[in-house]
C-alpha cells in the first residue's frame, strides 16, 4: 500500500493494554468475560494525539498498562515522547514518572483521559507515525477508532501477536469519511501491537522528538576541535621551548667563563672600571636574581670609597659612621635608600652599635629600591606590571570563553573555545616560568662574571703605586659581594696607603700609620659582617 517504515517512520509507544483504543466499530459487541477496553483516538491539527480510554475489569481482575516514554528507534537513536492533560474517572490510577506512564485499572469501570505529544515527524512525501506497545495483561477485546484532520489517512503495516510470532491485525478499515476502525478479541499478556500509519504531507506539525545520541555534541572532539587542540600543543611546545632556551641562557650568563681586564690604561695613570659602569650593589642583585645583605653592605663601602661618608674604628667591634658628603643626584635612588638608612636626614654621624637598636635600621625599603632600581634599568623583568602576554592572555581568555558558548549554542566544536581559553592561560602563566633577568640582565651578568675574573688574576705590581689605593678600592666592593673581599685584600696586603701623597686610605680610618694593609685586612671582615648583620 505505503512504503514509509523503519528509519523513516517515527515511532509513537502506546504500550499496554488501551495504547490502540479508539471508538467502538458501529454495533460492535463487547466480550463478556475478562477486560474490555473502548478507545477513541484523535490526532489534533497541533500534533497532538488526544487519547479517551474507558476500560472494565472484572470483579476477579486486574488491569495495568505502562507505557515508556522513551523508546529507542536504532542503535544511538531514541524516540522522547511527553504525556500531560492527565484525567481519571472511577477506580483506577495514571501516573508520569521516570520515563513512564502507567495506568492502573481496579475492579470496575474506569475511564483515562490523556494528551500524547511529539508523535508526528515528516518523512519525504508523506507524514508517518508508528504505534508500538505490549499488552500487560489479558485483554478480551480492544474497539478503537482514530482520526486525523486528514481523511487521507493510509495504514502501511499492523501486525499483533507473541514476539517471533505475529499477525495481521483483523478488522482493521479506513471508512470513506477518512475514520480508522479496529476491533480485536482475545490479546493475551505479552502481545505485541506493531502499526504504522500515514498523512499526507504537512497535515499536522512536525513535532517528533527524536535524539541521535551518536551525533557529535557541542562539547565533541569534530575535526575543528582537533586542529585546534593540535595548534595549542604546539603553541605549548614551543613556549616551552621558549622557557627553556632562555632559562639555560639565563643559567649560562651565570657560569661565564670569560675574562674582562678591569684596569684601563691612559699613559703611565691606571684606573679600575666596571663594564657599562654598573655598581656593585647592582651587579651583587643581578648575579643571584635577588638583594642579599653582602649586596647592601658592598654599597655601604662603595659609598665610602666615593667619599659620601667616612669609616671610623671605634673598637674592635664597632665602627662609626660620618656623613662627608649629603646624597646627591650622582646617587642612584637606591643608593640614597641605603645612605638614609644609616644617616637619616638630620644626622652626621652614628655608630654601628646604634644601628644594631631594634626598628633602627628598615632594611626592607632598601630591597625594594634595589629591585626597582634593576627593573627601571631594564635589568629584571617587572612581574608587578601588566605586560603583553598578560593582555594578549587575557583577551584569549576572553575570547575562548565567548567563543565556547557561541559554539555550543549554534554550530557545535565548542572545545575550540576551550583551546583558545587554554592558551590564554598558558600565556598568562608563561612570565611566571621566565627567569626574572631580561635579555639585557643576561649579558651584564655575563660581563660581571668576566670582571671578577679578570679580579682574580689581577695583582698589585701591575698598577703603579700611585694609583694602587684607588683601584683596591674602588674594586674592594666588587669582591665584598661575592664573599671574595679576604683574597683581594690580600693580594693588595703590601699596598702603601702614603703612596699617593695622603697617608692611610682615604675613606677608612684609624690605619694612617701603617705601610701595608696587614692590621686593616684582619680588622674589615668584622666591620663586613657587623654591616650584612644591620640588613640580614
Amino acid at each position: 500500500m505505503l512504503t514509509l517504515r523503519g528509519g523513516a517512520a517515527s515511532a509513537l509507544l502506546l504500550a499496554a493494554a488501551g495504547m490502540l483504543a479508539a471508538a467502538p466499530v458501529a454495533h460492535a459487541e463487547p466480550a463478556t468475560d475478562g477486560v474490555n477496553i473502548v478507545a477513541d483516538l484523535k490526532l489534533s491539527r497541533e500534533g497532538v494525539l488526544e487519547v479517551t480510554e474507558n476500560v472494565v475489569v472484572p470483579a476477579d481482575g486486574s488491569f495495568k498498562m505502562t507505557l515508556p516514554l522513551r523508546l529507542k528507534v536504532g542503535e544511538d537513536v531514541e524516540r522522547v515522547f511527553k504525556v500531560t492533560d492527565i484525567d481519571t474517572k472511577g477506580t483506577g490510577t495514571a501516573t508520569v514518572a521516570n520515563d513512564l506512564f502507567t495506568i492502573d485499572a481496579k475492579p470496575g469501570e474506569s475511564t483515562f483521559t490523556y494528551a500524547i505529544h511529539n508523535t508526528v515527524s515528516d518523512a519525504p512525501g508523506t507524514q508517518v507515525f508508528r504505534w508500538l506497545g505490549t499488552i500487560n495483561a489479558d485483554v478480551a477485546s480492544i474497539d478503537a477508532s482514530l482520526i486525523s484532520p486528514s481523511y487521507e489517512m493510509g495504514v502501511v503495516d499492523c501486525k499483533l501477536g507473541p514476539p517471533g510470532n505475529l499477525r495481521r491485525c483483523s478488522d482493521l478499515q479506513i471508512e470513506a469519511d477518512g475514520v480508522l476502525y479496529w476491533r480485536q478479541t482475545d490479546l493475551r499478556k505479552g502481545d505485541n501491537i506493531d502499526l504504522t500509519l500515514q498523512l499526507p504531507p504537512g497535515t499536522v506539525p512536525a513535532n517528533a522528538d527524536i535524539r541521535d545520541n551518536s551525533a557529535a555534541g557541542a562539547f565533541s572532539f569534530t575535526t575543528p576541535v582537533l586542529v585546534a587542540f593540535g595548534v595549542l600543543l604546539l603553541a605549548l611546545a614551543a613556549m616551552a621551548a621558549y622557557v627553556f632556551k632562555t632559562r639555560q641562557e639565563n643559567a649560562s650568563a651565570a657560569t661565564s667563563s670569560e675574562t674582562i681586564d678591569p684596569l684601563v690604561r691612559d699613559g703611565r695613570q691606571v684606573q679600575f672600571t666596571s663594564p657599562d659602569g654598573i655598581l656593585p650593589g647592582e651587579a651583587g642583585v643581578l648575579l643571584d636574581e635577588h638583594v642579599d645583605p653582602s649586596d647592601i653592605a658592598a654599597t655601604v663601602i662603595d659609598l665610602a670609597v666615593r667619599r659620601y661618608i667616612w669609616i671610623t674604628p671605634v673598637s674592635n667591634s664597632d665602627w662609626r659612621i660620618d656623613r662627608v658628603n649629603a646624597p646627591d643626584d650622582q646617587l642612584r635612588d637606591y643608593e640614597k635608600a641605603v645612605y638614609r638608612a644609616l644617616l637619616p636626614d638630620g644626622t652626621d654621624s652614628v655608630t654601628v652599635g646604634q644601628l644594631r637598636a631594634p626598628g633602627r635600621v628598615q632594611s626592607q625599603p632598601v630591597r625594594s629600591a634595589m629591585q626597582a632600581d634593576a627593573v627601571e634599568r631594564g635589568a629584571f623583568m617587572d612581574r608587578a606590571r601588566i605586560g603583553l602576554p598578560v593582555l594578549l592572555g587575557g583577551a584569549l581568555i576572553v575570547g575562548g570563553i565567548a567563543a565556547t558558548v557561541a559554539l555550543a549554542l549554534t554550530s557545535g566544536s565548542a572545545l575550540v573555545g576551550v583551546a583558545i581559553l587554554l592558551a590564554g592561560v598558558a600565556t598568562v602563566l608563561l612570565p611566571r616560568f621566565l627567569p626574572v633577568r631580561t635579555a639585557q640582565g643576561r649579558e651584564l651578568v655575563r660581563q660581571i662574571r668576566a670582571l671578577q675574573h679578570g679580579l682574580d688574576v689581577t695583582t698589585r705590581d701591575q698598577i703603579p703605586p700611585a694609583d694602587q689605593e684607588l683601584v683596591f678600592s674602588r674594586a674592594l666592593p666588587f669582591m665584598v659581594i661575592v664573599g671574595r673581599a679576604d683574597n683581594w685584600i690580600r693580594a693588595f696586603r703590601d699596598l702603601n696607603p702614603a703612596a699617593d701623597s695622603q697617608p692611610g686610605l682615604y675613606w677608612f680610618g684609624t690605619f694612617e700609620r701603617d705601610r701595608n694593609l696587614q692590621r686593616f685586612a684582619g680588622h674589615f671582615p668584622y666591620f663586613i659582617t657587623a654591616l650584612e648583620g644591620l640588613f640580614t
